[in-house]
């Protein structure tokens, strides 16, 4: 049976939430998308947040809320998501691009000193969190530089911390997380892809007191732009599945690591192992990856171009700039790794890892 890379966990539970606002007629922006803010805020502990269909409509109310002008540079990582190109134009504001190392996938503050100089300073830095990898966001908060930040891939509840044997141990709390430099907004995208869904749609928050003030200008948004009600039902279930499934993710990603071991192919290092989500399971290859693809497919396993709508893949920026992020974009594969998966199909995967050519 075939195992594809990627598919949304939804369960019972979700479904009946779904069906239960269609029953009750509830589909457009209403009361479920305030429970779902009131849903988020118990565990991001934002002071305020937006629910918003998509989170291109989250980025561009972000960017206007910042007070951008025309032409203002915005800096943004080569392997950052196509779509924010896309925003920037329409806001007629000038993309700054930065690029990655071979051994993590977001920008740090030495590719940041790189890609800007006094006469190009940016008047914002978008750090997405890319492939659920978190970045080094107090460096980056360093250069007094407004933040806007996507942790639409490395969105990850309160989980037990592990001994070194692997055993459960004490629980994490949440007040590294809380003392962790935040951006002026956080995006957290609800998209079939990011590691909660609504089927599509976007939360904007902001930590603090002050930057929420930013946002509540916004708090009349028109309900065309606002998160349907059928679609908040759905993310209030993903929320309460969210430490359930996040473990299982860690257990799944916990055999692959083991089996990559047995690969020369490399792997991404986490700058904080605690915070990693494990969005994710993905190999950089030597070469390109269409041999390895092929050989996934004779097993009925199905692989991804792990950036293939990044940026750098789309041709959107100069590979001679970021040519990290383009060889990247040419040779990051993702594997299977999703809470549905049973433990025979992660053995198959497990398996792939340890004989790849």
């Amino acid at each position: 049976m075939k195992i594809e890379a990627q598919t949304p966990t939804i369960r019972r539970k979700e479904m009946d939430a779904v069906l239960t606002a269609m029953v009750e007629d509830q589909i457009g922006p209403g009361e479920r998308s305030k429970l779902l803010l009131q849903t988020a805020k118990e565990q991001l502990k934002f002071d305020y947040a937006l629910a918003l269909r998509s989170p291109a409509t989250a980025l561009f109310i972000a960017l206007k809320a910042l007070g951008l002008k025309e032409n203002d540079r915005v800096l943004l990582s080569a392997l950052s998501p196509r779509y924010y190109i896309n925003v920037l134009e329409d806001l007629h504001l000038k993309p700054v691009f930065c690029d990655v190392s071979f051994s993590f996938p977001c920008i740090d503050n030495k590719s940041i000193e790189k890609a800007i100089s006094d006469d190009n300073k940016p008047a914002c830095i978008l750090l997405h969190h890319t492939l659920g990898y978190v970045p080094d966001t107090f460096s980056i908060c360093g250069f007094e530089i407004p933040v806007i930040e996507d942790i639409s891939q490395s969105y990850c509840p309160v989980l037990p911390a592990l001994e070194d044997d692997g055993e459960t141990a004490s629980v994490k709390t949440d007040e590294a997380e809380r003392e962790r430099p935040h951006g002026v907004f956080t995006i957290l995208g609800l998209e079939e892809r990011d590691m909660l869904t609504s089927g599509g749609g976007a939360l904007l928050y902001a930590m603090s007191r002050k930057d929420s003030s930013l946002l509540r200008g916004f708090s009349n948004t028109p309900p065309e732009y606002c998160l349907p009600d059928i679609n908040a039902a759905l993310a209030i279930a993903q929320f309460k599945e969210a430490q359930r499934n996040a473990l299982r993710r860690r257990e799944i990603a916990k055999v692959y690591t083991q089996a990559s071991l047995k690969t020369r192919h490399k792997k991404f290092v986490p700058l904080d192992d605690f915070e990693y989500s494990n969005y994710s399971f993905s190999l950089v290859f030597e070469s390109g990856m269409k041999d390895v693809s092929a050989y996934a497919r004779k097993k009925e396993i199905i692989l991804e171009n792990a950036f293939e709508q990044t940026v750098a893949a789309a041709g959107l920026c100069d590979a001679v700039l970021c040519p990290v992020s383009y060889s990247l974009s040419l040779r990051t594969v993702l594997f299977p790794l999703y809470p549905r998966l049973g433990s025979a199909e992660v053995q198959r995967v497990a398996k792939l890892i340890m004989t790849l050519p």
